[in-house]
């Protein structure tokens, strides 16, 4: 099929890009583009031309899978040179997406006309690139330097109304954006209007460095961020084809990094992880009506996101006052939502879908699922949002495991993207599908998982956090532990985070396991005794570290060093300073030892949804793409070794995973 349809109407030749699903500017596309405009310079007859996209979109942006391989001509910025230089208008019209190279397209054209739901954006920083055909240096002749960076580092996406008054667009019209293009090219209007041309708007050099700063505090400072913000500066300040030939030079040397290919892993892998395994049913149950049971901070914020997806949501607890609470917040944030306030357990028979929400506690959970088992409709699907219990264990409460699911949303769940959807024992067939379902019209990421301790993502932080203790035993502070981490790319290291999330909740489940730990096993007392000193971390202003009026202290006190340096000297060990690099690479071949159990086991499905769900739940470095991507860019030699200081470090119990089904990408990864 070609990749370019091309009709004439009104002297017009119309160009309409057809590589669906988001006609990507692949090479066929480009070539053939270039070939068209071309015939549209040598044909005297014709007066101007359109490029427009065929389905639901214009341009998407650039053909990704291309990023990884050498570059086949025509590059873009040949093609838009060809757009520019032709002696005859050429209008952009515009619908769905004008993304990334989409966007550049568009802006190589002499106008754009756009319908009213249209979004552009420059979203190549997201993929530690930069634009690479341009969009450094014509955005900020339409839009001024502040406002380029902003939107280039950021990659944000742009309703049509607010690009048309960033002067990014030059028309919106209601519907054939073909015929409106057709008349602007017969108008008095019409002529050539290259953006290259136009001088960049003047502003001050105070909201220049302001947007700047901005954009690299945000940024993180990644190697993309201040690569864009330097050449977004160039389009003020040297000639167009100069700065046009730094921009391709910045382009190609970024395309080839470690971080380009790690962001583009992350980008195929989230796309990779919505997919369901061939075998499984494809189709979901309906759902419309989502009950929830539990208003405390996890079922409100479950609520929350189902209202704003549109479905009627009943929201149920036994707390008459946390759910009057919870109803009215809901209500204020939501006022247009389809929410009811429950009064009793009888109000759930009209739900598709339940989820409970509630203390995570087998017993309690267990009680909740015998009062949905004899209130809810036959046929509804009953989930619990649980982090670590057994998803079978909760099923075994009611006369129908087959309707049990697990949906394991992230704290805020209105704002964390990631859903791990657990498939239990007996799950129907089709559960599968409707919890992924269920995930994407969310708006979120969902990731199927088989039932196992901590699923995915918590069991390996659980390995990942146990190896942090064993250094704390070892040697290092939980500062060092914490700054080591922080400095490999995480958000927060994991004694900030314990402490974020409060030490208590994490005691109470060693306490519950207590009975089940092998003695044998090496098991560190730190956490313990800090909680049975009160310190639970910033509720109570202290706990790995001290807080005063909400700031963390920059280290760790003499009653902490106190506690570790006695667990060291029980446990016999002659405390030594651990390096940064120590530091990273002990808990990173952690979580890779467990991923590449995960994957033996068959809890999890792909290698890189493993890396999905530890960069989107759990902080770890996008750019770096997950540990299983992280590991399959180091030397064998140097996992195995790093296994083996870990195997020490543990001791009794400790089981080496299969590098093997985790480093051959051909297992069940994907094709980034």
């Amino acid at each position: 099929m070609d990749k370019l349809q091309t009709t004439i109407r009104n002297d017009v030749l119309i160009m309409e890009i057809s590589n669906p699903p988001v006609n990507a500017l692949s090479q066929a596309v480009r070539a053939a583009l270039l070939a068209a405009v071309q015939r549209l310079t040598a044909e005297p007859q014709l007066r101007g031309g359109i490029i427009l996209g065929a389905g639901n979109t214009f341009v998407a942006g650039a053909d990704i899978k291309e990023f990884g391989q050498p570059p086949t001509p025509p590059l873009l910025p040949e093609v838009l040179g060809a757009i520019e230089a032709c002696p005859k208008p050429i209008v952009a019209a515009l619908h769905g997406a004008a993304l990334g190279g989409g966007l550049e397209l568009a802006l190589a054209c002499d106008a754009r006309i756009a319908l009213a739901s249209t979004v552009v954006g420059l979203p190549e920083v997201t993929l530690g690139i930069i634009p690479g055909a341009g969009g450094t240096q014509r955005l900020p002749r339409l839009t001024g330097i502040s406002t380029a960076i902003k939107l280039i580092c950021s990659g944000e996406r742009l309703q049509a109304d607010a690009a048309l008054k960033l002067g990014i667009l030059d028309e919106i019209v209601a519907d054939d954006m073909q015929g409106a293009a057709i008349s602007w090219l017969h108008s008095t209007a019409s002529c050539k209007r290259p953006v290259s041309v136009l001088r960049v708007p003047q502003e001050t050099t105070e909201d220049i460095a302001k947007a700047e700063q901005a954009a690299l505090k945000a940024g993180k400072s990644r190697p993309a961020v201040i690569a864009a913000i330097a050449a977004v500066k160039e389009a003020a300040s040297i000639p167009f084809a100069e700065a046009l030939a730094h921009e391709r030079a910045v382009f190609e040397t970024l395309r080839a990094s470690p971080e380009a290919a790690a962001l583009r892993h992350m980008f195929f892998a989230e796309r990779e992880a919505t997919r369901l395994p061939a075998g499984l049913p494809q189709t979901p149950r309906p759902i419309q009506t989502v009950a929830v049971i539990g208003a405390g901070t996890m079922g409100g914020g479950i609520a929350r996101t189902a209202l704003e997806a549109g479905y009627t949501v009943i929201l149920f607890d036994q707390n008459k006052d946390l759910l009057s609470q919870a109803g009215e917040n809901l209500r204020t944030k939501l006022p247009q939502a389809q929410l009811t306030v429950a009064e009793s357990w009888a109000d759930i028979a009209q739900a598709d879908l339940v989820i409970e929400a509630v203390f995570e506690d087998l017993a309690v959970k267990q009680d909740v699922f015998r009062k949905l088992d004899a209130h809810a409709k036959p046929g509804a699907v009953l989930a619990t949002n649980t982090s670590y219990i057994d998803i079978d264990t909760v099923a075994a409460a009611t006369k129908r495991p087959e309707d049990v699911l697990g949906l394991h949303f992230f704290s805020p769940a209105h704002v964390m993207k990631l859903l791990e959807v657990v498939r239990g024992t007996h799950s129907a067939p089709d559960l599968a599908a409707t919890g992924m379902a269920f995930g994407k019209r969310l708006k979120k990421i969902p990731v199927l998982c088989g039932n196992a301790f901590g699923f995915i993502g918590n069991r390996i932080y659980n390995a990942y956090r146990t190896q942090c203790e064993f250094m704390l035993e070892d040697g290092a502070w939980p500062e060092d532990v914490d700054t080591a981490l922080e400095a490999f790319g995480f958000a927060m290291g994991p004694f900030s985070v314990a402490d974020l999330s409060g030490l208590d909740i994490a005691w109470r489940m060693r306490k519950a396991n207590a009975t089940t730990r092998n003695p044998r096993s090496r098991y560190v007392p730190v956490l313990d005794e800090l909680c049975e000193r009160g310190r639970f971390g910033r509720k109570t202003n202290a706990g790995y570290y001290n807080y005063a009026d909400g700031k963390r202290s920059s280290g760790s006190d003499e009653t902490v060093r106190a506690i570790i340096a006695e667990a060291s000297t029980k446990r016999g060990i002659t405390r030594h300073e651990l390096t940064p690099e120590a530091i990273q690479r002990r808990a990173l071949i952690a979580m890779v030892n467990e991923a590449a159990q995960l994957l033996a086991e068959g809890v999890a499905q792909r290698a890189s949804d493993i890396d999905v769900v530890l960069v989107h739940g759990y902080g770890f470095p996008r750019w770096i793409g997950g540990p299983a991507h992280w590991a399959q860019g180091q030397e064998r030699e140097t996992l195995e070794r790093d296994l083996d200081i870990i195997a020490a470090a543990t001791g009794f119990g400790f089981v080496r995973g299969d590098l093997d089904i985790l480093l051959n990408k051909t297992k069940g990864d994907n094709a980034s």
